[in-house]
């Protein structure tokens, strides 16, 4: 899921969660990362990962490549769905990854490896009530801050996307 960190960051916990990554990459093992996941599964897979050319906050529309059309955890989503963003980095796609989503922020919003391992730089999972309880906690608010309006002003229910996107992927399992 997602964290204040980098995937750069030099933390322990950072290099041992890599690792891991790395391992079960290696032995074909089912992965879904979201916003830091899928950063440190790209780098895991030799992608560089970096500061986005400006924060993504808040809800933006993502558009579905044309080959996400026919990707099976994909295929179901709108063009463009609304999701919830809260990043500043971004990366480059992995080698042999499928490029399956984009915004108008950040060209990197969702890519396949393999067959069941997914990198997904929004987040599906946000909805508006923890939006509301983020955007009263401190520790949020220098990023909330930064934004033109406030994070609530398009408050928007991805559930029944992201339900549609996580079953799928459970379905590939």
């Amino acid at each position: 899921m997602g964290g204040p960190m980098s995937a750069n960051d030099n933390l322990p916990g950072l290099k041992d969660e890599l690792n891991l990554i790395a391992k079960a990459l290696s032995e074909g093992l089912p992965m879904l990362g979201i916003c830091l996941g899928s950063q440190l599964i790209a780098k895991a897979l030799g992608a560089k990962v970096y500061a986005n050319p400006e924060l993504e906050i808040g809800w933006e529309p993502v558009w579905p490549t044309e080959l996400a059309k026919t990707n099976p955890v994909f295929e179901s989503i709108g063009s463009p769905e609304m999701f919830f963003h809260w990043h500043g980095e971004t990366f480059d796609l992995p080698p042999g990854a499928e490029w399956l989503a984009y915004s108008r922020k950040c060209r990197h919003q969702a890519y396949r490896y393999g067959r069941n391992v997914y990198g997904i730089q929004f987040h599906p999972e946000i909805t508006p009530e923890m939006i509301e309880d983020w955007c009263r906690q401190p520790v949020n608010c220098g990023d909330v801050a930064t934004l033109a309006e406030p994070v609530e002003a398009h408050l928007h229910d991805p559930r029944p996307a992201a339900e549609r996107m996580f079953n799928a992927w459970l379905d590939l399992l």
